[in-house]
């Protein structure tokens, strides 16, 4: 048999207690020969706050899913399949269909977001179309529309009014607040 990679299904939010209760039960089970592995894939996001303050966390890649590296047997195919939180396996058929495992490239492919050297997320709330108050700089207390978001260069562009006309200003994300 070969070490495949599989995706579990989970209740949503369930992902960190699934993983705990595999681990229990493939202690006390005696799996340790057929089940190798669990992953739940993250990424490192920064977001934006009011005010350019930002907050550095981990966020799932898919909410509700859960990566077991298992040798598919009947055995080991029931226990996993029985833990609490688990609502089954991708890729299978009812309840006695055995699973698809993911392709090498599938597995490669998600887990290259998960890395060190990935490219890191940022988001943030502001959205163009949205009014917003400038609270440092030189156009400081005027008032403006986000015409652009730019979450990687921590910068929006704004639609000001000065001297009677719309004007766009490049702002960062640390001199601007929703109204």
């Amino acid at each position: 048999m070969t070490k495949k990679w599989y995706v579990l299904h989970t209740y949503s939010g369930y992902e960190n207690k699934v993983k705990t209760n595999l681990e229990h039960r493939i202690e006390t089970m005696g799996l340790e020969k057929s089940v190798f592995d669990i992953k739940i894939p993250t990424e490192t996001v920064t977001e934006i706050k009011d005010g350019g303050k930002r907050v550095t966390s981990d966020k799932k890649i898919f909410p509700g899913y859960v990566l077991v590296r298992m040798e598919m047997d009947d055995r080991a195919w029931g226990i996993v399949r029985n833990t609490p939180g688990v609502t089954g396996f991708v890729g299978s058929r009812g309840t006695q269909g055995k699973p698809s495992a993911l392709t090498r490239e599938e597995f490669e492919r998600i887990m290259g977001r998960t890395n060190e050297a990935a490219p890191k997320k940022t988001s943030t709330d502001f959205a163009v179309g949205q009014s917003i108050k400038i609270i440092s700089g030189p156009l400081q207390d005027f008032d403006g529309t986000i015409s652009e978001v730019n979450p990687e260069g921590g910068k929006v562009k704004v639609m000001v009014l000065l001297f009677g006309r719309e004007t766009p200003v490049e702002l960062s994300f640390d001199q601007v607040v929703r109204v």
